[in-house]
């Protein structure tokens, strides 16, 4: 397939080349696009130099299969039309599109066949902390619907960004040096600290990543009567963001029942071994394509209550992974890319 990557140099588009090469995904012709800053850059891709090109209004995007963009809202919004005014089925990495009720929002172990239905030849890619809470709800909500989500999230520095983990890693050496620790990234220091607050607030007092939780896991799960409420953190871990999830459903679900679907489902790997201390953790899967739960046991607060701990690496299944993997699934099922 001849595609194409716009913001390339960021740290989502880095992780696309590794993604794609680490996948064996059929490329046959590869193209980068970013800003006026790093056009001109080279960037390898299996051994062959690419040279970045600038994104403007006069793109040529004839020809690309696929496109997929992590340059942010404004720059998806700005370049839509550019990116797929010749039949490119653009997979977005921003919040621009998620909640456009013309934009399918992905995860191809839940609700892979709504990449089917596209009109503007867009698709959403969801936020990476929905991805990963939604890819262990679907095994649980294949048992018994699930009516209540709450969900504690614990937010690696990596969510904002390589410039967000240079920060982390800074702050750390500045503090043992006596200095004052610089803050560019975040609301607060984040080293030696916990921020309850990633994104902005909204007028409900929820942060806007909170709310990305609330509305994408329904329209994901096609669930709108699905309750969900997020406290999102940010912690001082490089990469990978864990979870605390609690779940009620229409129907008891055993811990037991519910192991055993997670061990079945797709995406999944259970990680749960009280006596040997195994439970899922950001240290151990970085870099790892699953989503890792473990710690599942029945909510003593309902009796139709679960609680899990689910681990992910938000740039790899959170990000980049999970819309090559849409891609795949495409190549697969949709015979307008068919070859």
């Amino acid at each position: 397939m001849n595609i194409a990557i716009v913001g390339a140099s960021g740290a989502v588009g880095q992780e696309f080349l590794r993604v794609l090469a680490e996948q064996q995904f059929p490329v046959t012709s590869l193209r980068l696009f970013g800003s006026k800053r790093s056009a001109g850059s080279v960037i390898e891709f299996k051994g062959t130099p690419i040279t970045v090109e600038e994104l403007t209004h006069d793109s040529d995007f004839s020809g690309v299969d696929i496109a997929f963009t992590s340059a942010g809202a404004a720059t998806s919004k700005e370049f839509a039309d550019v990116i797929t005014r010749h039949g490119a089925v653009m997979i977005d990495n921003s919040s621009a599109f998620r909640m456009d009720a013309d934009v399918p929002l992905v995860v191809p172990e839940v609700n892979a066949a709504d990449a089917l239905d596209r009109p503007r030849n867009i698709i959403g890619n969801p936020n990476c902390t929905t991805i990963q809470m939604v890819v262990a709800l679907k095994p649980i909500h294949d048992l018994s619907p699930v009516k209540r989500v709450h969900v504690a999230t614990y937010q690696a520095a990596s969510g904002a960004g390589a410039a967000a983990m240079e920060e982390l890693r800074a702050q750390y050496g500045q503090i043992e040096r006596g200095e004052t620790p610089v803050v560019n990234k975040f609301a607060h220091q984040l080293a030696y600290n916990l921020i309850p607050q990633v994104d902005v607030f909204l007028d409900n007092d929820y942060t806007k990543e909170e709310m990305k939780m609330y509305h994408e896991t329904r329209k994901i799960m096609h669930a709108p009567e699905l309750s969900v409420s997020a406290t999102c953190v940010r912690v001082p871990v490089l990469r990978a963001h864990s979870e605390a999830i609690w779940v009620e459903t229409e129907s008891p679900v055993t811990p037991a029942q519910a192991k055993a679907a997670f061990e079945k489902a797709p995406g999944l790997v259970v990680m749960d071994d009280q006596e040997n201390g195994l439970y899922p953790m950001p240290l151990d899967l970085t870099g790892k394509d699953p989503v890792y739960v473990g710690r599942i046991r029945a909510d003593i607060s309902d009796d139709r209550g679960l609680t899990f701990w689910v681990v992910g690496d938000q740039i790899k299944k959170g990000a980049a992974l999970n819309a090559v993997q849409i891609a795949q699934w495409l190549l697969a099922n949709d015979s307008r890319l068919a070859r």
